[in-house]
């Protein structure tokens, strides 16, 4: 009985922690999109719809939008953040609820990675996600000019599948919303980016194997 002791020490103290990954209820906060004009604020004054992710009992972000499951264990799912927009010398905070950028949440191990998606704006991209590629309009800035881009993006790869500018940016007249929701096409795997009032651009997809690495995947954990 002794000798058994041991053994069973060792596996008690090597068994996995059982994390919880849950989505709180929704709710709708006050919410004005950050470029809209002081003038124009009032007219354009709506809701946001938001909901905790919450991970072993705690309030870890809160969401908008609708998740994209990219594998059972995986999902990805966009952050709202809540930002003081009070200019300097106002005593008080002026709190005001922004969609913000992507994160990859792993259902298993509870950890929340956050996405940096190439030329992502958050005030114009709208993300459509196929599997785990990412299409959306985005704004690609270089030394000497800006431009309104088509952007495909692979979760794991170091940069887009496709960057195209399409259009002048910033816009003569804006238009909302900037680009039309990205269309995917099953076989063969191909995205249509579509700016509001402009040509589409078509990509065809290649090398469609996932470069999403979960935890416990690869490398000696296999064994």
């Amino acid at each position: 009985m002794l000798a058994v002791l041991p053994a069973l020490l060792v596996a008690h103290a090597a068994a996995p922690k059982v994390h919880t990954v849950v989505l709180g209820a929704s709710r709708r906060v006050p919410f004005v999109a950050a470029d809209v004009s002081t003038e124009a604020k009032e007219d354009e004054a709506g809701t946001l719809r938001i909901r905790p992710l919450i991970v072993d009992g705690k309030t870890h972000e809160w969401l908008t939008g609708d998740t994209h499951d990219i594998t059972e264990r995986s999902f990805v799912a966009r952050r709202v953040l809540h930002i003081n927009d009070a200019l300097p010398g106002e005593k008080s905070g002026r709190w005001v609820w922004q969609p913000g950028s992507w994160i990859l949440v792993d259902r298993i191990s509870g950890h929340v990675t956050a996405l940096h998606l190439p030329d992502f704006d958050a005030s114009i991209s709208d993300v459509v996600w196929y599997r785990d590629y990412a299409a959306y309009c985005g704004i690609h800035t270089t030394a000497k000019a800006s431009g309104l881009s088509a952007e495909v993006w692979q979760i794991g790869a170091h940069k887009a599948a496709l960057s195209k500018v399409i259009a002048p940016w910033p816009q003569p007249e804006r238009v909302r919303p900037v680009c039309l929701p990205a269309v995917w096409q099953r076989e063969p795997m191909r995205v249509t980016v579509k700016p509001n009032g402009g040509d589409p651009v078509v990509y065809n997809v290649v090398g469609t194997s996932t470069q999403l690495v979960e935890d416990g995947e690869g490398g000696d954990d296999d064994n």
